[in-house]
């Protein structure tokens, strides 16, 4: 289990560790619903990409997962830059 997402060793492409940009204001929430995550192709990308001044933010991230309620969460594994980490 990885940040209350289960992991499948059968089926590691249903929900994998990527880089994206997440679309959120700063807080204590650790999962994304998916329109608010832009997944990138690499830890690169996703910072070219990020911009602070919008709510854009450079992470590491695992999903997509399916809650309870049936919405695709991503799950925050790690900021990639320091002014994301707070």
């Amino acid at each position: 289990m990885k940040g209350g997402v289960y992991l499948d060793d059968e089926a590691p492409q249903l929900v994998r560790a990527c880089f994206a940009v997440v679309n959120v204001r700063r807080g204590s929430r650790k999962r994304f619903p998916e329109s608010c995550v832009e997944v990138k192709p690499d830890a690169a990308a996703a910072l070219a990409a990020a911009d602070g001044a919008q709510h854009r933010h450079a992470a590491e991230v695992m999903g997509p997962s399916r809650s309870s309620e049936g919405v695709r969460l991503y799950y925050l594994v790690r900021w990639l830059d320091s002014a994301s980490s707070g």
